[in-house]
């Protein structure tokens, strides 16, 4: 560990990049995020390896909510996870941190930042984008919006592209719906509204003219010369 380092800034990009996200879910991830700078922070490639539990203790959330989170951080470039033989470890993305130039020692010396990170992760470079991303609002949204209302939910999603509802891993009973809807509509055609009430109204029309005394009453107002509200024209 290199104590050396006096501080880091974390850049409002985090904060901003994290838009996508509702509320709640954006506030647990910073939070998960901050337990895991804690450790990261002053390692060479910001690195550390954690159990759930040290992020437990660190900001209160329950397992699924940490573990929910740090699948989010992945899936938004922010924090990489690779599994080790003990745990994982977490490798913060140095796109969203910004490290002073210089710090000064117990001396007041000004410590360069070479001495401070030697070389940065490779891990740690990867790019990060919105768009890979982008389901986690189309989803988040749509059971935002229609919260209580289980079967709009479902229609909703079942409209999202396949494999946005597959990688889905924090709401997987409601995608798993909207799959099975997917899949049981393919290959069916379907009629448009107008085409259905244009039949239904024919159907009546002719229902209604095969009527005997719809029949006697064309009749009659034909040789009085009346409309059909038996009115004179």
């Amino acid at each position: 560990m290199n104590t050396s380092r006096g501080f880091l800034h974390i850049t409002y990009k985090i904060y901003h990049h994290m838009d996508i996200l509702d509320g709640e879910r954006k506030s647990h991830c910073l939070n998960v995020f901050l337990s895991v700078m804690k450790y990261a922070w002053k390692k060479n490639g910001y690195k550390a390896d954690l159990r759930h539990e040290t992020i437990h203790k660190d900001t209160g959330l329950c397992r699924t909510t940490i573990k929910s989170c740090l699948e989010t951080l992945n899936k938004l470039n922010i924090v990489k996870a690779i599994r080790g033989r003990s745990g994982k470890t977490y490798i913060v993305n140095e796109v969203f941190l910004k490290s002073e130039n210089t710090y000064p020692d117990s001396r007041n010396t000004p410590i360069s930042r070479s001495q401070i990170a030697v070389k940065p992760s490779p891990d740690s470079r990867f790019t990060a984008t919105l768009e890979e991303a982008l389901y986690i609002n189309n989803i988040s949204n749509i059971l935002k919006r229609f919260a209580g209302d289980k079967e709009r939910i479902v229609d909703q999603l079942s409209k999202l592209p396949l494999e946005e509802l597959e990688n889905d891993k924090a709401n997987v009973y409601y995608c798993k719906l909207a799959i099975e809807r997917k899949k049981d509509s393919e290959g069916k055609t379907y009629v448009s509204g107008d085409k259905i009430v244009a039949a239904l109204t024919n159907l009546k029309n002719q229902k209604k003219k095969a009527n005997p005394f719809y029949k006697a009453k064309v009749e009659y107002n034909k040789r009085n010369n009346l409309n059909w509200k038996g009115e004179p024209k």
